[in-house]
């Protein structure tokens, strides 16, 4: 069933921007559609179409950030047939149209963790946007415990963040970054009251390669914060899957872009 999984993973990013259905992806692995989209749920996190729908939005974000492609040729590339469905699907996932995402902020704050396409914000950068943002929900609740690398992996810089969905697409309610000598402790405040996924990305030197490597780890099940307590995770971070699916959020948000784009015009007006 593993090899199925995989299978059908390898044939989303492979076609992706084809028609893709569940009968067609359970056909391809001979397995019954109603069984194929458990054993798929049970070994990605998500069901094959929002598996699919991920992949889509990856690719359009990689596009914007690294071509100078169109939107209109974007939407085709990555399986959509109508701009405006897409671009109205895009900002609800993402917090901000294709158009703002484009944004140098954007890919200067970028977290990427995929196959070939693989980023991590400088730590000054993530601190000193912490401090011009402040505290967004001083009465909520708090995510504390430990974050563990693989043996052979000190001395990673990481990025922790909380966000709504198992695939995020949009900045996360509250991040830390950290420098992981091997074990790390884990305190990131202000969480508002819900149901969470705390999601931590890693960047470590390979001291075999003396290549950048990049680690993964995620909360297995939903984080539930109450205000005033601290909720408990442990974060054990690995090496990526090819059935994980691809990860792209940027720590910019559209009010901060929209703030900065201001800032820009008055300092270009008063010139």
């Amino acid at each position: 069933m593993r090899e199925a999984v995989r299978q059908a993973v390898s044939s989303i990013h492979a076609r992706y921007y084809d028609p893709i259905t569940l009968n067609g992806l359970a056909s391809e692995v001979f397995v019954s559609p109603y069984h194929f989209s458990r054993i798929f749920s049970r070994a990605t996190g998500v069901t094959p179409g929002q598996y699919l729908a991920s992949v889509r939005l990856f690719e359009a974000k990689r596009l914007l950030l690294t071509t100078s492609l169109t939107v209109s040729d974007i939407v085709c590339s990555v399986g959509y047939n109508s701009v405006g469905t897409f671009t109205s699907r895009f900002t609800k996932a993402v917090g901000m149209s294709p158009t703002q995402y484009r944004h140098p902020e954007v890919s200067k704050l970028l977290i990427a963790a995929a196959p070939g396409f693989q980023h991590l914000p400088s730590f000054d950068l993530v601190c000193e946007m912490k401090k011009q943002r402040g505290t967004a929900q001083p009465a909520g609740g708090s995510i504390v415990g430990r974050l563990d690398l693989p043996a052979g992996a000190a001395d990673a810089n990481a990025l922790v963040g909380v966000f709504a969905d198992p695939i995020p697409q949009c900045a996360p309610v509250a991040c830390q970054a950290l420098t992981v000598p091997g074990t790390a402790e884990l305190d990131l405040d202000g969480v508002p009251a819900g149901r969470w996924t705390a999601i931590a990305v890693a960047e470590y030197t390979s001291t075999e390669s003396s290549k950048r490597k990049i680690l993964v780890g995620a909360s297995r099940l939903p984080i539930t914060i109450t205000p005033g307590r601290a909720a408990f995770v442990n974060l054990r971070m690995r090496e990526p899957l090819p059935t994980d699916p691809p990860i792209a959020i940027t720590l910019a948000s559209r009010v901060s872009l929209q703030s900065q784009n201001a800032r820009s015009f008055h300092t270009g007006f008063a010139a």
